[in-house]
């Protein structure tokens, strides 16, 4: 009888084992400063707007979105912010859409991701949202943890900016055991950092964390949307092969020897 199991391993792309994802509330002015510093590092964020108050004169206008969030994600943080979990699910419903409507007509792909406003949410939202095209959905807090999310639609992040930051952004950076997948994931309003005089934590956390060759610097729904590559992937029941359905690549570990991508639309012997 055969003993032997070939050992397949889900990767992030490029054979990393650590991916590192920030996400940023309200779209006011302080986001171009965040963004300088993101890309001056590499770190890709996601920035969760409003589009039914762009009269705020606190508030990046519009016309800047597309330029300004080049490389990153645009999503929904709803048209008008509202406390949702306080709301009838019918304003719900249209406070995601317009806000997605008119966040897509600007930006020019489907936006589709959503940060609770207020941190409000409950169990009959999170079942609202895929049908209104929203993949994830962010929550708040602080879980500390460096662990892939269970559930998509209460994702919470590691860690605020302003909770341990630099000590967690350290302990990321060191962990070196590659049959586990890590995240860390930052959020915050880029406003705090005016308001409490602290850019500079940011400033040393992206170049804490960026540029190292094991990290996958990705947006929210460039994760959420590897991890579906991963699910929908057809692998033979002896894992001697694999179909990829998916448009994006797969990319596998096998036997901790053996690095293969698997391109979208094809099969691939391990």
């Amino acid at each position: 009888m055969k003993t032997d199991i070939k050992k397949v391993y889900i990767c992030f792309p490029q054979w990393k084992h650590k991916v590192l994802t920030m996400s940023y509330d309200d779209g006011r002015h302080e986001d171009r400063h965040l963004v300088e510093i993101f890309n001056k590092y590499g770190i890709k964020g996601t920035f969760n707007l409003n589009s039914g108050l762009k009269d705020d004169p606190k508030r990046i206008p519009q016309s800047e979105y597309k330029e300004l969030y080049k490389g990153h994600e645009v999503a929904s943080h709803t048209f008008s912010h509202p406390t949702i979990s306080r709301c009838p699910l019918a304003s719900v419903a249209d406070e995601v859409l317009e806000d997605r409507k008119r966040l897509e007509a600007i930006m020019g792909y489907p936006v589709r991701g959503l940060a609770y406003p207020n941190g409000s949410y409950s169990d009959e939202i999170c079942s609202l949202l895929p049908a209104l095209g929203i993949r994830y959905g962010r929550i708040v807090g602080n879980s500390e943890s460096f662990e892939i999310p269970s559930d998509f639609m209460r994702w919470k992040a590691t860690c605020h900016h302003n909770h341990k930051l630099l000590e967690l952004g350290e302990q990321f950076i060191n962990l070196k055991k590659k049959q586990y997948l890590y995240m860390m994931y930052v959020w915050g309003h880029s406003y705090e950092f005016t308001q409490n005089n602290n850019w500079n934590v940011m400033e040393d956390f992206c170049k804490l964390t960026g540029g190292q060759d094991d990290i996958w610097y990705a947006t929210n729904i460039e994760i959420v949307d590897y991890f579906d590559t991963a699910r929908q992937a057809q692998f033979a029941a002896d894992n001697s092969f694999v179909y990829n359905p998916s448009a994006q690549s797969l990319w596998l570990c096998i036997d901790d020897s053996e690095f293969i991508e698997v391109k979208g639309g094809t099969l691939a012997t391990l």
